[in-house]
């Protein structure tokens, strides 16, 4: 049978069709596994977030995927960020979530370990942007550093805090603290997962850390309690106290100078990009589109909200396109902020 021109080109348009219909969002989901890598390991706040979003977000894909959880531990999740940036799938079905500090690491562009420009990550949004969180500074109540006094005296007993490593929250924020406020703090960092953190407290190894007032509701509820051993020296993260804990001081309070606040707030942005959730750059934007929508949809869940209030953690969502907006806001700050934290990072990174 032969076919003229036009009925040719037509029956290839109707073929196209066919395949473009096999190939819709629904079909290409169905019965596959999505992939979630996280940039740590079990027991933390990140793998909390994570888990969770696990457990609700293949129901809001179309075509209704299994989605499955991978720990990808390695210098402060750096290492999984670069896995989903730059090698990981990019057809939809690999998606991943990584510290907050993430984003600035790219922006800053100092370190020639990160591997990727946060600008181009197909955002999906963070489930938390520490509107009712805080990060605290942990430390038990036998340490020798009883109070920021204490902290600042030159020549006192340093306050030994640990930490993953360069990227993390407990490290940055620390080294930045350090700097900014003049506390006199050990930092031992390279600890494996927020899991390994908790028992180098409990072990005396160390004498706190520091974590969202979430991941301590959900992972460690017995340091929430006025018999505990542990106890809030400070806050940060956020412009004033939270409610929770009137009696520590934000960072922002007691920054000896304008300088210092300066460098605080900048910081603070990053620290609004709570639980990150992203695919890597340049998937299908019809995927991209289902997941993101698929992200939020999980945010509005009350079976997904019902199991996040039992576990006692902060869901106050922003989508991805406010993360990116953040993060180009975080790329137009002053050259002398950004210099500083290249400098600070570089510090962090070397120990100093």
């Amino acid at each position: 049978m032969r076919f003229g021109p036009i009925a040719a080109a037509a029956f290839a348009a109707l073929l196209a069709g066919g395949v473009a219909r096999a190939q819709s969002v629904a079909d290409f989901y169905r019965g596959r596994t999505v992939q979630l890598v996280l940039g740590y390991g079990p027991g933390g706040g990140y793998d909390v977030y994570a888990r969770l979003v696990t457990q609700h977000l293949g129901k809001h894909i179309p075509g209704n995927p299994a989605v499955v959880l991978q720990h990808m531990p390695g210098a402060g999740s750096l290492r999984a960020t670069n896995f989903l940036y730059a090698t990981a799938p990019k057809d939809g079905l690999t998606i991943g979530a990584f510290a907050r500090d993430m984003p600035f690491m790219g922006v800053l562009g100092h370190n020639p370990a990160v591997q990727f420009d946060p600008r181009k990550f197909t955002w999906l949004g963070s489930a938390a942007s520490g509107a009712d969180d805080s990060y605290l500074m942990y430390i038990r109540k036998d340490a020798a550093v009883k109070n920021i006094e204490d902290a600042r005296r030159p020549g006192g007993p340093p306050l030994v805090l640990g930490a993953t490593g360069q990227g993390g929250g407990g490290n940055d924020w620390t080294v930045l603290l350090r700097d900014l406020i003049g506390l006199n703090i050990k930092l031992v960092s390279g600890y494996p997962d927020s899991g390994a953190l908790f028992l180098a407290v409990e072990r005396k190894e160390i004498d706190g850390r520091s974590l969202d007032y979430s991941s301590v509701r959900s992972s460690r509820p017995d340091w929430l309690k006025p018999d505990s051993d542990m106890r809030v020296l400070l806050q940060f993260g956020r412009a004033t106290r939270h409610p929770d804990f009137p009696d520590a001081p934000v960072a922002g309070e007691i920054a000896p100078d304008e300088r210092s606040r300066k460098m605080i707030e900048a910081a603070d942005i990053s620290n609004t990009l709570a639980r990150p959730f992203a695919a890597p750059p340049g998937a299908p934007e019809d995927r991209a589109r289902a997941l993101r929508a698929a992200f939020a949809a999980t945010m509005r869940d009350p079976e997904f909200l019902a199991d996040a209030a039992r576990l006692r953690v902060d869901v106050s969502p922003i989508d991805g396109e406010e993360i990116l907006r953040r993060v180009e806001k975080l790329a137009a700050a002053p050259a002398e902020v950004l210099d500083y934290f290249r400098k600070l990072h570089a510090v962090a990174k070397d120990g100093g």
